[in-house]
This record gives structure tokens, C-alpha cells and sequence, in this order.
């Protein structure tokens, strides 16, 4: 790794499974990342480095169903703030505010519980990826519904293609992403 960058030596181990979960689909499978105790820790340390930064510490982190639980937790865990899931519809078991967006074959709703976060929070919203950007955006405003402010989305790997990031950075979220896989 000495001779390679962070973002690169992540990229060498995502894995790309061609036709999944549809024919034309290449799905870029965050889970060798984590497999490994080494590769884990680069990818932890990358995001724990950037949210150490006074500027850009969030007073907690919010991650979304279901791999950005994995990384937004053990960050928060580091960062020593609150970790929030944001869940798929009807897996939270308090009184939650929701959120339906759309997917390319229908929609979805997220929740959030109406006790989360404070007026005022700065939130670091995190994923595992950001594709579409449906999911990270309704992320966001269950979170400003409540007062917060994300102060940041974030996320291991950027598919630009897919129009996602741009239309986040569009509604005036900043985002912080470590591999990029453009034109790949």
C-alpha cells in the first residue's frame, strides 16, 4: 500500500460482479473491504481522518439501511458521537418521520425516529454508495425535517454515471466520496 493511494488501494478491493442483480448491471461488492481486517481499518481511517477536522466533525453520524450502518457506526464509534440508523419502511420500532423517493422500477420509503437527532445537529449522512442518489436524498430531508443540518454526504464509492452525485451536489450538499468509478 506505501506505493499506492488510499483511493486506490480501496478500489483494488472492491469487487465488480458483472450481471447482478440484472443483465448489463456491473455491481461494484464493498464487501471484500470489510473481509479483510487491514483494508478495513484504510477505509475506516480514511473517513475518520477527514471527520477528525473540527470543521467537519458532525455532532453525530446517520447511516443508511443497510451497509451504511457498517461503516457509520464504527466511524461514530471513532469520532466518539452518536450513531442514527435511517431504515427501510416498518423497521424501526418507535414513532418515526418517512420519506418515499423513487427507484428506477418504483419507489421506496425510509424512516427515521422523530427523536434521531436535535434542531441544530450537524449530520454526517453516509453509505456505502451513491448511484442514483435517491436513497442519500431522502436521507437528508428526513433529517431536515427534524431540524438538522447534514453537513456532509458521504460515501465509499461514486458511480458519476448514474447522475447521483450531481443531483446531490445540486441540492447544495457537499459530498466526500474515496473511489470513484467513472467510465468504468
Amino acid at each position: 500500500m506505501y506505493n499506492t493511494s488510499v483511493n486506490q488501494y480501496l478500489r483494488e478491493h472492491i469487487r465488480t460482479v458483472m450481471d447482478w442483480p440484472a443483465p448489463g448491471v456491473q455491481f461494484r461488492d464493498i464487501t471484500p473491504l470489510l473481509q479483510d481486517a487491514k483494508v478495513f481499518r484504510v477505509l475506516i481511517d480514511a473517513f475518520v481522518h477527514r471527520y477528525m477536522d473540527p470543521a467537519l466533525r458532525p455532532d453525530v453520524v446517520a447511516g443508511l439501511d443497510a451497509r451504511g450502518f457498517i461503516i457509520g457506526s464504527v466511524i461514530a464509534y471513532e469520532l466518539g458521537v452518536g450513531f442514527v440508523p435511517i431504515r427501510k419502511k416498518g423497521k424501526l420500532p418507535f414513532t418515526t418521520v418517512e420519506e418515499t423517493y423513487e427507484l428506477e422500477y418504483g419507489s421506496a420509503t425510509v424512516e427515521l425516529h422523530v427523536d434521531a437527532v436535535k434542531v441544530g445537529h450537524r449530520v454526517l449522512l453516509i453509505d456505502d454508495l451513491i448511484a442514483t442518489g435517491g436513497t442519500m436524498m431522502a436521507g437528508k430531508k428526513l433529517l431536515e425535517k427534524l431540524g438538522a443540518e447534514v453537513m456532509e454526504g458521504a460515501a465509499i464509492v461514486d458511480l458519476p454515471e448514474l447522475g447521483g452525485s450531481a443531483k446531490l451536489r445540486a441540492s447544495g450538499l457537499p459530498l466526500f466520496t474515496l473511489v470513484n468509478f467513472e467510465g468504468v
